[in-house]
């Protein structure tokens, strides 16, 4: 049996899919079970009550399992989901519960440029609850991934919608820094090989694409595979600033926010070949792996 968080998630479904195809039983803790009935049908998933936020609503989720994996995370804040509650404090959750149940397998979902003195606070509480998961006696294995795409993200679905309806295409500062995206398939790849990989216990890996590239760069193979020609425009990062503190104030899903801003101002790339190595992870370009998906009469 293996616990799963975040499994209604874009990442959540398709390890989902890969754990239930290896053979894997699943126990998915979900706030809102009705919503989460999908999985179930679809899955063959097994449905707990409970909000990792609040750890007596977890007591009793990890009874009979071998492993967790631990995917529950967010870009932005609103209301209670803060980065600190949900990154740090729900981490420590979902370990205590874990320990009490004798499990002794943990993998956890964390983030491509996660370190001690990051200056944004997604990297500072993803960080924190790295430290946890390594100061929990568990037999872990970290994920960091880096921007992760496929057929239901948030990402370069919503990016490819701006460059087929605008007649420009909005660039928030230089554009220049590097990224290095990777598709949900590998990602998943990688959280279930790593269930029975011994050898990955105690090690944190980078998952991400076999290329870098900046976010200009991004947008000319977006616009490569979708047909258009349109100009770029560059927001200066100090209007932006102002922009992205209005949308947090007042909406509950801004398009960027000023943490994600600090992150946009450095590279977010690293090093795929141990995971590959390890997880056997078969990488394509990025534009070969988008372009499965991003149709270009849509």
């Amino acid at each position: 049996m293996i616990v799963i968080t975040g499994a209604t998630g874009f990442v959540g479904e398709e390890v989902v899919k890969q754990a239930r195809a290896a053979g894997y039983p699943i126990r998915a803790i979900v706030r809102e079970p009705e919503r989460a009935q999908w999985l179930a049908e679809r899955y063959g998933v097994e449905l707990f009550h409970g909000n990792v936020l609040y750890a007596p609503s977890i007591e009793g989720a990890m009874k009979d399992a071998k492993c967790v994996i631990h995917l529950v995370g967010i870009i932005y804040e609103w209301k209670e989901n803060t980065f600190e509650r949900v990154h740090a404090q729900a981490t420590r959750h979902v370990i205590d519960e874990a320990k009490k149940a004798g499990v002794k397998r943990f993998v956890h979902m964390s983030a491509l440029g996660v370190r001690e003195k990051a200056r944004s606070r997604y990297h500072q509480t993803k960080w924190a609850g790295e430290e946890s998961v390594r100061k929990s006696g568990l037999a872990w294995t970290i994920f960091r991934p880096s921007f992760i795409y496929g057929p239901r993200d948030k990402g370069i679905n919503t990016l490819a919608q701006i460059v087929r309806r605008l007649p420009f295409i909005p660039v928030l500062g230089s554009g220049n820094t590097r990224i290095q995206p990777i598709s949900v398939e590998n990602v998943a790849k990688a959280f279930v090989g790593a269930v029975r990989n011994d050898e990955s216990i105690g090690k944190a890996y980078d998952l991400c694409g076999p290329e870098a590239f900046t976010w200009n760069e991004l947008y000319d193979k977006l616009q490569g595979i979708l047909g258009t020609r349109k100009k770029k425009i560059h927001l200066p990062l100090p209007i932006a600033r102002v922009q992205a503190a209005i949308f947090e104030k007042f909406l509950a899903n801004p398009p960027f926010t000023r943490d994600q801003l600090l992150m946009l101002q450095e590279d977010n790339v690293g090093d795929p070949q141990p995971a590959e190595r390890e997880f056997l992870l078969q990488q394509q370009k990025f534009e070969e792996g988008v372009a499965r998906y991003l149709n270009r009469d849509a």
